[in-house]
C-alpha cells in the first residue's frame, strides 16, 4: 500500500443470539443503526460520503444489494453509490478492504464500510420435491386429470424444511460443514476436548471481565428493545458469568456424534449484529483536521483446503509478513510478529484458535505449508483476544470482521499500543489478515 488509510472511527451494536434479543430486527434495520451513528459520531456530511459498501452473507430476499438499501434508508443522498460484498465470516473486512483499495486508486475520498448480518431472519426453505410438486401443480398446460394426479402424488415428507442457515454453514466442495472442519484440525493437532473446553471457558471470563470494565461501551450504539423506546439493549447476549469447566464438560459433541470433541460451548453460536467504519486516506483525514481511531496499513488474504479452512489466519499472515518483507528492499521497516502489540483471531471454533497457535508456532508446518525457512512465530497468550471472542460474543458472519478491526484500534487505543493482527478463518477455505495501527 503506497498510503495507509486512515480509520476515522467505528461503531457497531450489541450483539444478539439467533432467535434473542435483537429477534425483531432484519440486516437493513441493524446497518441502518450503525451507519447513522457513524455519521453523527465523525461529524461529517452525509454528502461528503463517496461510497458505503457493506458486507453480508445471508443475502435477504427483499433487500436484494442491502448495502444500497442501508445507505438509502440511512440518509446517504441518492447520488452516493453503494453496494454488497460477500467473502463469507471476512465480508466486514472485504468491506474495509475494498473501500481502502479504492481510496488508493483515487475513486473515492470518503468511504464508510461495514458488515450487518440477522441470523435470526435466515429462513426455511421447502425440498425439491415440494417445489417440484407446487410447479407442477401450477402448470397451467396440465390437464385437469393430470394435476388430480400430481394432487394424488403428495406426501407429508414433502414438508420437511431445509434450514437455510445449515445449507449456508455447510461447504459444498468438501461436504463439510462449519463444525465438521473443526474436528479435522481437533484431529490434526491432538487437540483434545478438555483444552478447547477451556478455552471457550476464557473467552466466557474475559468478556464478562470487559463487561463489567465498561469496555465495549465505546464500541457499541445501544439498541431499543421495542417500539415503545421501553429500555435499551446495551450488551451482547453471548457472554456468560456462570460459565464453567463442568458445565462444558456435560454438552455433547454436536458434529461428529461419536468421535468428535466440538460442541456448542466451545464454538461460536449463531448471532444478529452490525457494524460500520469511516475510512479517508491518511492525507485526506489531515486535510478534514480529523483524528483517526487507526490506520490500515497493509492485509492480505489467502486460500487453503475447504476443509482446513480454520487454519486461514496462519496462511493470510504468512502472506501478509511476505508482503512486509519486500519493504526490507525499499529500506523500510518491515513488519514481523514480533512487532504486534495485540491480536485478534476470530473465535469460529476454540479447536480453530488452538490449532491456528500451534501451525503460527511451528516450524514443520512454516516449511511444508507456507515456503517459510521456520516458524511465523510463537502468539503471547497475553495478546492474543484479550477480551474474549466470538465464542463468548458472538459471530454474525457479515459484520465479524467490521467488529474485530473496530475493536483492536480502540483495545490498542486504551492499552497505548502501536500495532495489531487482526485475523479470521473464512469458510471455503481462505483466510484474512490485516496490519492495523494507531500512531
Amino acid at each position: 500500500m503506497k498510503e495507509r488509510i486512515a480509520i476515522i472511527d467505528g461503531v457497531r451494536t450489541p450483539l444478539g443470539k439467533a432467535g434473542g434479543q435483537l429477534r425483531r430486527l432484519n440486516a437493513v434495520d441493524l446497518g441502518v443503526h450503525v451507519v447513522k451513528e457513524i455519521i453523527a459520531r465523525v461529524n461529517i456530511k452525509p454528502s461528503q460520503v463517496d461510497e458505503l459498501i457493506f458486507g453480508n452473507v445471508a443475502g435477504p430476499a427483499d433487500a436484494a444489494n442491502i448495502a444500497r438499501v442501508i445507505a438509502l434508508k440511512a440518509g446517504l443522498p441518492m447520488s452516493v453509490p453503494a453496494y454488497t460484498v460477500h467473502r463469507n465470516c471476512a465480508s466486514g473486512m472485504e468491506s474495509i478492504t475494498t473501500s481502502a483499495n479504492k481510496i488508493l486508486a483515487e475513486h473515492g475520498e470518503i468511504f464508510i464500510a461495514g458488515g450487518s448480518e440477522a441470523m435470526s431472519h435466515i429462513p426455511l426453505f421447502y425440498s425439491k420435491k415440494m417445489t417440484d410438486f407446487f410447479s407442477r401443480l401450477m402448470n397451467r398446460k396440465a390437464s385437469p386429470l393430470n394435476k388430480l394426479k400430481n394432487l394424488m402424488s403428495f406426501r407429508l415428507h414433502f414438508l420437511k424444511p431445509v434450514i437455510g442457515v445449515m445449507q449456508g454453514l455447510t461447504d459444498p466442495v468438501c461436504g463439510l460443514n462449519m463444525g465438521e472442519t473443526a474436528e479435522v484440525l481437533a484431529r490434526e493437532f491432538g487437540i483434545s476436548r478438555e483444552e478447547q473446553d477451556a478455552f471457550a471457558l476464557m473467552s466466557h471470563e474475559k468478556a464478562v471481565k470487559a463487561i463489567k470494565k465498561g469496555i465495549f461501551k465505546e464500541e457499541i450504539h445501544p439498541i431499543s428493545k421495542d417500539h415503545a423506546y421501553s429500555s435499551l439493549i446495551e450488551n451482547d447476549e453471548g457472554p456468560r458469568d456462570n460459565q464453567s469447566m463442568e458445565a462444558l464438560a456435560k454438552l455433547k459433541p454436536y458434529f461428529d456424534r461419536r468421535n468428535g470433541t466440538v460442541t456448542v460451548g466451545n464454538a461460536c453460536p449463531i448471532n444478529d449484529g452490525a457494524a460500520a467504519v469511516i475510512l479517508m486516506s491518511e492525507k485526506k483525514a489531515k486535510q478534514l483536521k480529523l483524528k483517526p481511531l487507526g490506520y490500515l496499513r497493509d492485509y492480505a488474504y489467502a486460500s487453503l483446503e475447504p476443509e482446513r479452512m480454520g487454519l486461514g489466519p496462519v496462511y493470510a499472515t504468512a502472506k501478509l509478513f511476505k508482503q512486509q518483507a519486500t519493504l526490507k528492499q525499499k529500506r523500510q521497516k518491515a513488519i514481523t510478529l514480533e512487532d504486534i502489540d495485540l491480536i485478534e483471531i476470530n473465535e469460529a471454533f476454540a479447536a480453530q484458535v488452538i490449532a491456528n497457535e500451534r501451525a503460527f508456532a511451528s516450524d514443520v508446518f512454516a516449511k511444508k505449508y507456507l515456503g517459510l525457512p521456520k516458524a511465523i512465530g510463537k502468539i503471547k497468550k497475553n495478546i492474543l483476544n484479550v477480551n474474549g471472542g466470538a465464542i463468548a460474543l458472538g459471530h454474525p458472519v457479515g459484520m465479524t470482521g467490521t467488529r474485530i478491526v473496530i475493536h483492536l484500534l480502540k483495545e490498542l487505543k486504551r492499552r497505548k499500543k502501536t500495532r495489531g493482527l487482526a485475523s479470521l478463518c473464512i469458510g471455503g477455505g481462505q483466510g484474512a489478515a490485516l496490519l492495523l495501527e494507531t500512531k
